[in-house]
């Protein structure tokens, strides 16, 4: 197992964690139905349309996953 020869300073410990802090803005795409936003792989809370589904297939899906 390696170890370290020197004491690593804070500002060089928290400088390489400072990345890990940050939130990214989340995505979101437009309802090709509805054009209503809405997050990407998901079904539209507007209209309930999913990807080439209508809301009677989203359902089925989302029914399936819920079992």
């Amino acid at each position: 197992m390696a170890v370290p020869k020197h004491n690593e300073s804070k500002a060089k410990t928290r400088s390489r964690r400072a990345h890990k802090d940050k939130l990214e803005e989340p995505t979101f795409n437009f309802c090709p139905e509805c054009f209503a936003p809405k997050r990407p792989h998901r079904v539209c809370l507007e209209c309930g349309h999913y990807q080439t589904q209508g809301m009677d297939e989203a359902q089925q899906i989302i029914e399936v996953w819920e079992v």
